[in-house]
């Protein structure tokens, strides 16, 4: 982003992950429709993100599990409006998403075969719009290969989904998924 709003992209074009309209590759930068764009949150797996001065949060990319929150599977090559204002922060897991409010609210959404969405469900389910994760005073959030985290305002550190060589670091044998977030 730029200080006069404007936000920019380059690289390799697929599946929209750009967000200029095309899947095309541009080895300059490309200018992202419109202004106010406040802050963007890195890529990952193919869909990007970014917020707006208004707190608006808009999505784009690769869509195949509901990633982007948009209540479908359709792949976008420009940003779209997630539904809601008040976003604070974005983090992206290996097809899901997870975001966090002003208001200390965290949501999530897109795959949840190993719990990995928090939301109390070890079973494959997609979800393809912005579901809350039970709690307030969330402050931020990391989203991983099969798992996820959060940090509260309190400090302390919440963690959920797979155990595969024991990245939840709960002492638990592994493979395990766990669910909901546990301190």
């Amino acid at each position: 982003t730029k200080t006069d709003g404007t936000m920019w992209s380059w690289g390799y074009g697929l599946r929209g992950n750009l967000g200029l309209g095309t899947n095309e590759s541009f080895s300059s930068p490309k200018q992202i429709p419109g202004t106010t764009w406040n802050e963007p949150f890195g890529g990952s797996y193919g869909i990007s993100a970014a917020t707006k001065t208004d707190g608006t949060l808009w999505v784009w990319g690769y869509n195949n599990t509901g990633q982007l929150g948009l209540n479908d599977t359709n792949n976008r090559s420009s940003p779209v409006q997630v539904p809601g204002t008040t976003w604070d922060t974005v983090s992206f897991g290996y097809h899901n998403t997870m975001a966090s409010k002003t208001d200390g609210t965290m949501w999530i959404w897109g795959s949840n075969e190993l719990g990995q969405l928090g939301l109390n469900q070890a079973v494959a389910i997609i979800y393809s719009s912005p579901v809350q994760i039970p709690g307030t005073d969330w402050a931020t959030c990391s989203a991983g290969f099969h798992g996820s985290g959060a940090i509260k305002t309190d400090g302390t550190m919440w963690i959920w989904g797979s155990n595969q060589v024991g990245a939840l670091g709960q002492n638990l044998p592994i493979p395990t998924a766990v669910s909901s977030p546990v301190q």
